[in-house]
């Protein structure tokens, strides 16, 4: 199963457990948790088949790199959470050292940093 459809799946499920009893502040921002976490999903999809065609057309890279560095800002606006902090900075250094390897000509960078912090921040925001 693909990185993508098992976050989107673990997200989707962690939505529809959050309990009632919670305060309204609190369901909130684990749905924006989720939301976000499910956006940076998406971008991380599109970062692999960036990277996979990055010989031909190193913009897609870069701009799916873009679109994680916005939801990543967004979410560590959000969050207060100390595991949800580490595995955002993790996932900041993944798409630096992504990025750093695509300026410097690496057409195949190793993306398997970013795609694992990527799934942390899912279980972090579904746990």
């Amino acid at each position: 199963m693909p990185a993508r459809r098992r976050i989107a799946i673990t997200l989707a499920t962690a939505a529809l457990l959050v309990p009632i009893t919670v305060g309204c502040s609190a369901i909130d921002k684990a749905l924006d948790c989720v939301e976000t976490a499910d956006a940076i999903a998406t971008s991380v999809d599109k970062l692999q088949q960036a990277v996979s065609t990055a010989a031909d057309d190193p913009t897609q890279a870069k701009e799916a790199l873009d679109d994680i560095d916005r939801e990543l800002k967004n979410l560590s606006d959000k969050t207060d959470n100390a595991d949800l902090s580490k595995a955002v900075d993790n996932l900041n250094t993944g798409v630096d050292n992504v990025r750093k390897s695509i300026e410097n000509g690496d057409s195949t960078p190793d993306i398997k940093p970013v795609t694992d912090a990527a799934a942390e921040i899912g279980k972090v925001c579904t746990s």
